[in-house]
């Protein structure tokens, strides 16, 4: 078992523990009636949010939590479809586009702010980014605004993961139909600084391969977890995510006795009961896999007082914390996972951006 006193060398696990107290600072600097008055006078009848990897995930996790409410359609528009695509999205709207990007600097983040120059230039854009140096930061407009996230969110290790959480957290306060209450995010800060603990006790020992499952805004949550344990690992842990009724759907198949699996639950029903439902049946089918489930009264108790998709990023620190512990045990560098090999950068460049006709 790692000590995870040695873990502290990483900055990729100070960075996931520092998350509660960049929470609590940031919710009392955020300028939530500001932003929200901002985005009121743009009278658009879409929001799209925008960005590649975690950054576009941001978008899934919000769209599937805040299904429903009224007011303009949300849309997740992942940056690396639009630039590929742009006249199929851009010709003809006037979209709010919230772009989200740690650095603000990767080549579609580029790319998505030239195809809205050239064919939406009237769209108005929220940039929430962690590098006041980045694009995102200091290429704007009349018709631009930009959130800029304190300087410690802006993650030096290779995985996102404080800077993911509070630009989840950000959006969240500006867009949900009904105003969040203040308070909101200090006690996501609370239940993760009160799960964080458990989430080390609980990692157990490498898998051959993980599951994360999830519903809603869960399920999206359960796809950044995958992720995590597959970029800190360099691909050692391969991982695969879905619904929780749409695993047995095909997905099912990645299944071993030698696969761990991490089910994101809900309090909420009839989620709840599916859930509890596919927990039993995989425990009875896969006697020799460790199956946890992850929410209220699960097997690491994780409440929702603001419901799931608050939850989402704490419940994703599971996979930060255990992406980490079971990088560290195979001797990676955890901050740089794919050290020496060039097939990933921290920050993806080097993409040639075409141009984009009128």
């Amino acid at each position: 078992m790692t000590d995870n006193a040695d873990l502290t060398r990483w900055a990729t696990w100070t960075e996931t523990h520092a998350q509660p107290r960049l929470w609590r600072d940031w919710s009392r600097v955020l300028d939530v009636d500001g932003l929200r008055g901002w985005v009121a006078e743009q009278s658009v009848d879409e929001v799209w949010f925008c960005g590649a990897g975690t950054s576009a995930y941001i978008g899934d996790i919000l769209v599937s939590g805040l299904e429903g409410q009224g007011g303009p359609r949300l849309r997740a528009v992942p940056s690396t479809d639009l630039v590929a695509r742009p006249q199929a999205y851009l010709r003809g709207r006037r979209p709010l586009v919230v772009n989200f990007g740690r650095s603000g600097n990767s080549s579609e983040t580029v790319g998505t702010l030239d195809a809205l120059d050239v064919l939406a230039p009237s769209a108005p854009r929220l940039n929430i980014t962690c590098n006041p140096d980045g694009v995102l930061a200091t290429r704007g407009g009349a018709e631009s605004r930009v959130v800029l996230l304190p300087p410690e969110t802006h993650d030096a290790g290779f995985a996102m993961t404080s800077s993911f959480s509070t630009m989840l957290l950000t959006a969240l306060m500006v867009f949900a139909e009904d105003r969040q209450d203040p308070d909101a995010m200090n006690r996501a800060a609370t239940t993760m600084e009160a799960v964080l603990p458990e989430f080390a006790a609980r990692t157990g020992a490498r898998p051959d391969r993980a599951v994360f499952l999830g519903t809603g805004p869960l399920a999206y949550a359960a796809r950044e977890a995958a992720l995590k344990v597959m970029e800190l690992t360099a691909g050692q842990v391969p991982c695969l995510w879905d619904s929780v009724l749409g695993f047995r759907h095909g997905p099912k198949s990645f299944t071993t006795q030698a696969t761990r699996i991490v089910i994101f639950t809900d309090a909420n029903d009839p989620a709840c009961r599916y859930e509890a439902d596919l927990v039993a049946e995989l425990r009875a089918q896969y006697p020799d896999a460790t199956v946890t489930a992850i929410g209220p009264g699960g097997d690491i108790d994780l409440p929702h007082p603001d419901g799931p998709l608050w939850a989402a990023p704490v419940a994703i620190g599971f996979a930060q914390v255990a992406g980490v512990i079971w990088a560290d045990g195979l001797g990676l560098n955890v901050d740089d996972p794919f050290s020496g090999q060039g097939t990933l950068s921290r920050v993806v460049s080097g993409v040639t951006l075409y141009e984009v006709a009128p």
